[in-house]
């Protein structure tokens, strides 16, 4: 069993304060750079969502199988640059001699963003044959 003395004073010292003063800093300082880590990860995503969305509304308003012709055409939406590419889709597995109502086309869509971020989309779209 201990004994403490009469005039002893309960409390911290001063080195026990500072130690748990740099303990609470280091953890708030810890908890700050994943926060900022967190907040630049979220601005990349936002980004990359917005960038696909836009190439997603641009290859809508493209969507009318009428206007695409043959050709490339190219113009700027919410800042965005973008390229349509639109040619006869080549492969050993199409016949182009075949007598069907229906023209494969391939379709390359390049979209770049503010940032210089270049989004290349390449399908294939059917386009009713002339006549």
């Amino acid at each position: 069993m201990s004994r403490v003395r009469p005039d002893a004073r309960a409390g911290f010292t001063l080195i026990e304060v500072l130690v748990a003063l740099a303990v609470v800093a280091a953890s708030i300082a810890a908890i700050g750079s994943l926060v900022a880590v967190a907040m630049r990860g979220t601005q990349g995503i936002e980004r990359r969502v917005a960038f696909r969305e836009t190439l997603r509304s641009i290859v809508t308003s493209l969507s009318d199988r009428r206007a695409l012709a043959t050709g490339s055409a190219s113009g700027n939406t919410a800042g965005y640059g973008w390229r349509m590419d639109v040619a006869p889709y080549v492969s050993n597995l199409v016949d182009p001699q075949a007598p069907t109502p229906w023209q494969p086309q391939a379709v390359v869509i390049t979209v770049r963003s503010p940032s210089g971020q270049i989004l290349r989309v390449e399908t294939v779209r059917l386009r009713r044959r002339p006549g």
